[in-house]
This record gives C-alpha cells, sequence and structure tokens, in this order.
C-alpha cells in the first residue's frame, strides 16, 4: 500500500502520463480524469484503438503504449482488471516509471511484475482525486 507521502512524490515529479483506455465520450470517467489531468499542467496521451490517429482534448492519439515516441513516466489504466496484466507488460517494456491503476483495477499480478521490473504501482486509486485530497492542485 502506498502512503500519501509516495503518492504526493510520484504526482508532483510526474510530467508526462500515457492514459490507457481514454474515450472520446465527455460522460466516461477516463475523459474526465484526462481534461482535469491537462488542466493541472500534466501532458497526457490518450491511447486506445478507438482514438489512435485523432486528436482527444487537443492531444494525439496512440492505438497502443509501443507507439508513443517521447518518455513515458506514468501509465494511467482505465481498462478492467484482467487487461491490466498486459498494459503493465508494454508499460515496462517502454521504460515507464509508474502504473497507476484506477478505482476499481485491482490486479496483484500486474503489480507484482511492475514492481518486480522497478516501477512504483499504485492501485484502486484516482489521480484526480488523490491531487485535491493531497493539496497538489494547481
Amino acid at each position: 500500500m502506498m502512503t500519501d507521502s509516495e503518492i504526493s512524490q510520484i504526482l508532483t515529479e510526474t510530467r508526462t502520463i500515457a492514459l490507457v483506455g481514454a474515450s472520446d465520450k465527455p460522460d466516461r470517467p477516463s475523459y474526465r480524469v484526462m481534461k482535469y489531468l491537462l488542466e493541472q499542467g500534466y501532458r497526457v496521451i490518450p491511447v486506445s484503438p478507438k482514438v489512435a490517429g485523432k486528436t482527444l482534448l487537443g492531444q494525439q492519439g496512440y492505438g497502443s503504449l509501443e507507439e508513443i515516441a517521447e518518455k513515458i513516466d506514468m501509465v494511467d489504466v482505465f481498462r478492467n482488471a484482467e487487461a491490466a496484466w498486459g498494459v503493465a507488460q508494454e508499460a515496462i517494456a517502454i521504460g515507464a516509471k509508474v502504473l497507476w491503476l484506477q478505482l476499481g483495477v485491482i490486479n496483484e499480478q500486474a503489480a507484482v511484475l511492475a514492481r518486480e521490473s522497478g516501477l512504483q504501482v499504485v492501485m484502486d486509486r484516482c489521480p484526480a482525486i488523490e491531487i485535491p485530497r493531497l493539496g497538489l492542485e494547481k
């Protein structure tokens, strides 16, 4: 379990977030969280087959993590728990520092895999809730 200070450090040091499971529907949580993170000054890259080659909230979308040319600090996962394993493998492959599994996304095997590969793991939390809770809002 991550401490508040560890989560705070992650959110302070993170610059670029790949948001896996991004949706172009404004009523979806992934859309609202992406919009919030952009407002907070993060670079957020939407990742989903649905947004590949399109622009979402002004950001170029990609079909997978490996298609992104720039360095990713955090992979924020808006997919179901089963999909988290594959996303963890991709996050490791691209050299991400943090695997962040959203509220309700709990996959212990993915967390262990990511931790053993040197990533920090935050599970079953949302950065859009943690940022104001920890007093980090811009």
